[in-house]
């Protein structure tokens, strides 16, 4: 007997589908107001407004700090969760060849990410002083950044960088491309996106060691 065709199996995947659509909605309605008004300000009834659905939908996908949380980690680094920013969507195309080809493509996805974070970094960092979940979250992402750029130093001293702290050299280079430093620059300071990242590049290579002089030309 031929089996029959099972469409509830497919309702169930177009539903699933359609969930994850008005999520990602929401946090982006979310990310917008939190940016424009900060944390408290931003009411659910706002981010449903916001969203083009109800306020029942936006507290069934998610409680205002994890809509905060979300809506940052997808901005910086375009999906959900902690993870490192290499291994991000917003870095799926990066492409780092040897010698002069590395250190650039890597400011490159850092300051596109400061780009688009900036604003709402600052929310978090507000929020966390009022909100215990949104703090706990800010420490697990200050704890991934700190691991994100140890990784970055042994990557730098694979090709050639030298230092004598590797863990203060981390730090230094968390301070040097962290959000708050673009929003410094950039938006307080009137720096072009070129001045931010040459500044950068020549920041990087002083505090890893490493020589322009000793560049590999094309």
């Amino acid at each position: 007997m031929d089996s029959e065709p099972v469409p509830r199996a497919y309702r169930s995947a177009l539903r699933e589908r359609q969930a994850q659509e008005t999520r990602a909605r929401v946090i982006r309605a979310a990310g917008e107001l939190f940016s424009r008004h900060g944390y408290q300000a931003t009411t659910m009834t706002a981010i449903a407004r916001e969203a083009g659905v109800s306020a029942e939908t936006v507290k069934a996908a998610a409680g205002k700090a994890e809509l905060l949380i979300a809506a940052f980690e997808m901005l910086f680094a375009g999906a959900e969760g902690q993870q490192s920013l290499a291994d991000a969507p917003v870095a799926s195309d990066l492409r780092v060849g040897e010698g002069d080809d590395f250190l650039p493509a890597v400011l490159g996805v850092i300051a596109d990410a400061n780009a688009r974070g900036h604003a709402l970094w600052t929310v978090l960092l507000g929020a966390a002083m009022s909100d215990p979940q949104v703090a706990d979250a800010l420490e697990a992402i200050l704890t991934h950044r700190r691991a994100d750029y140890l990784r970055l130093v042994d990557e730098l001293a694979d090709r050639g960088a030298r230092f004598d702290d590797r863990t203060r050299t981390a730090a230094e280079l968390s301070f040097l491309l962290s959000p708050e430093g673009y929003q410094q620059l950039v938006e307080g300071s009137g720096w072009s996106r070129d001045q931010y990242t040459t500044w950068l590049q020549a920041s990087v290579e002083r505090v890893a060691g490493v020589d322009p002089r000793e560049r590999r030309m094309p």
